[in-house]
């Protein structure tokens, strides 16, 4: 099967991954916009349950991804000078830039096709020479938008409380 993947952000790349996993003779290319070493975002933040799936599905970006993890159980929560904190959740975080080079290296070892500076505009200029395209362009998609009318999105924006900074 030839897929293209319209979008090269962690999402795009762990699809481009698995698509490989599940069939080595998939021809998966992922074209994205920005360069390979741009980035938008501090970090991806993944509980234990996601860590599971991915050590599942793939062991050896997990691993990668895990090396550069910074763990932590407990969430504290400030309010007008009251500190309340809730411990258990069991989360791991990693800079998103990190992250994307890790799932960039594992995607080209196992032959996945990276075009970075690549804007498109239509899934239609793809529908023709692959036979799957899967969007994965991220808050902003245009895939998103051009299927508006099929996937009848429902985008909320609403004032953010939570920011969550790292620093190593």
């Amino acid at each position: 099967m030839k897929i293209a993947c319209l979008g090269g952000g962690p999402a795009g790349l762990y699809f481009a991954i698995s698509m490989k996993l599940r069939d080595p003779d998939h021809d998966v290319t992922v074209i994205e916009r920005n360069k390979a070493d741009d980035t938008f975002g501090w970090g991806v933040v993944l509980s234990d349950d996601a860590l599971g799936n991915m050590q599942q599905n793939d062991p050896i970006s997990t691993q990668s991804i895990r090396e550069n993890f910074a763990y932590w159980d407990d969430i504290a929560v400030v309010h007008q000078g009251q500190r309340m904190v809730s411990g258990g959740h069991g989360f791991a975080g990693i800079g998103r830039k990190r992250m994307l080079i890790i799932l960039q290296a594992r995607a080209r070892e196992l032959g996945v096709k990276l075009q970075f500076e690549t804007v498109f505009k239509a899934v239609s200029e793809y529908q023709t020479e692959y036979d799957l395209v899967v969007g994965c362009d991220g808050i902003n998609s245009l895939v998103r938008h051009e299927f508006q009318d099929d996937f009848k999105p429902d985008i909320d924006v609403r004032l953010c409380k939570f920011i969550w900074l790292g620093t190593r």
